[in-house]
């Protein structure tokens, strides 16, 4: 990954990103379309009201994984096996840890915290109970996560594909039984969505015991080395806050969608849940560019860095343009596949042309996000999205929203926030990666890109 041509070792490596993105997507779209053709829509409001607080929780923690994967992928560049040893077992450990004590706090707290967002009446108890059963698999999700940031890391984005296409189907055809055959509602498509977590968490484990190469896995050399842990930390915390913060500003929007009734919380839910295999189609690119450029640092090869940069924002337009259009061309039969009723599908519609036609700014910003991480510049990454992105919405929602009081003027902010957070990680992007280049530029290979 640090010898040219590029582009198509970045196509080919991007392609089961996206598919296992897409799949991973499926756990939560299987729940609402399963949840909305036998249970209605305020189920499917339920289920979608609580994406954004699950999210702020997850977040800090999560971004950790990025920390393992870039620690991951600077091994790999500079052909450190045994410090990259350490980084897989302690990452497991942690992720372990982590999950088990996310799990224990989302699971008592999870009733009081919906309330506090404005979670209609007549949905909170569905949510709460949806939530709680989501909580206890928790630490199987992080586990998974943390294994697949490695593996893509280090050069595997084939075997996370996998292990995601089989516990998926196994979550569709769960969903699919509990309710039907055990006239559950949205404990049945909870139960099935952790139990696939458990299944991909187990098989990734599995793999790196077994076939890890590279990554191999050893019961007896689990341990966490504290090097590792601080490296991890220096990369993963501000990531962490980062999506934390994110969370925090959808949280807020969600509150503010809730006061408009159930009937738009799940016309929300359904547009936010389509738009979600968009982002997770350019979010591979994000990986994709967090990876290569990764290698390339590790490497000492910081020419490699402008090409890749710009290979990377060339797939994500692409990727962001030909999705959109394929989703909103598609729009009437995805919505009704979620909702049924006309003031939810108009709701959903509303939402979907604002957002989704401008979705490709949010993979741009996301890609150029990954390269200033790669560079080790995760705390820059961090105060850009806060200023940019989460101090952006929070500040339109106490202020414009306030003076124009509709679901319209909530969407807006997304595409706002994103061009603006957008031109400052781009704008560091170039300065780091200019400052590199004059500190070791003459150090370097030319490259082939």
């Amino acid at each position: 990954m640090t010898e040219g041509p590029f582009f198509k070792k970045m196509l080919v490596f991007a392609i089961p990103i996206v598919l296992t993105g897409i799949l991973q997507c499926l756990y939560n779209a299987a729940d609402l379309v399963v949840v909305g053709q036998f249970r209605g829509d305020l189920a499917v409001a339920a289920v979608g009201s609580t994406g954004s607080l699950t999210n702020l929780i997850l977040g800090l923690f999560m971004g950790l994984s990025v920390g393992a994967g870039v620690c991951v992928a600077h091994h790999v560049g500079a052909k450190e096996p045994k410090e990259l040893s350490k980084v897989v077992h302690t990452s497991v450990l942690l992720s372990l840890f982590c999950g088990i004590v996310i799990a224990a706090v989302g699971f008592f707290l999870s009733g009081d915290m919906l309330a506090l967002m404005d979670t209609p009446p007549e949905v909170l108890p569905l949510a709460t109970l949806y939530m709680k059963i989501l909580f206890l698999g928790v630490p199987a999700s992080m586990l998974y996560n943390y294994i697949a940031a490695m593996m893509r890391s280090a050069g595997d984005s084939r075997h996370p594909l996998i292990f995601l296409a089989i516990s998926g189907v196994v979550n569709v055809l769960l969903n699919i039984f509990l309710i039907v055959v055990f006239d559950m509602g949205v404990d049945g498509v909870a139960v099935a969505t952790i139990s696939s977590q458990y299944l991909s968490a187990g098989m990734a484990v599995f793999h790196l015991m077994r076939k890890g190469g590279v990554l191999h896995l050893s019961v007896r050399e689990l341990r966490i080395h504290g090097a590792k842990v601080r490296k991890m930390l220096h990369i993963g915390i501000p990531s962490g806050l980062q999506s934390m913060l994110f969370s925090l500003s959808n949280v807020l929007i969600q509150s503010s969608i809730n006061s408009f009734g159930d009937a738009v919380v799940a016309g929300s839910a359904a547009a936010a849940s389509i738009e979600g295999f968009m982002y997770i189609a350019m979010n591979s690119m994000y990986h994709v560019a967090l990876t290569f450029i990764g290698q390339s640092v590790g490497a000492r090869k910081y020419k490699n860095i402008k090409p890749l940069a710009i290979y990377s924002a060339i797939l994500v337009t692409a990727i962001g343009f030909i999705s959109g259009a394929l989703l909103l061309g598609l729009r009437y039969p995805l919505i009704s596949l979620y909702v049924s009723t006309e003031a939810a599908t108009e709701a959903a519609l509303q939402r979907l042309w604002i957002i989704g036609s401008t979705y490709f700014l949010c993979g741009l910003m996301e890609v150029f996000c990954g390269a200033l991480r790669a560079l080790d510049r995760s705390v820059t990454s961090m105060i850009i999205s806060l200023c940019g992105a989460c101090g952006l919405r929070i500040l339109w929602i106490e202020t414009v929203f306030r003076a124009f009081p509709a679901p319209e003027t909530i969407y807006i902010s997304y595409p706002v926030s994103w061009i603006l957070t957008l031109a400052f990680q781009l704008l560091f992007t170039v300065l780091v990666s200019k400052q590199m280049m004059r500190k070791y530029g003459s150090e370097q290979p030319e490259v082939i890109a």
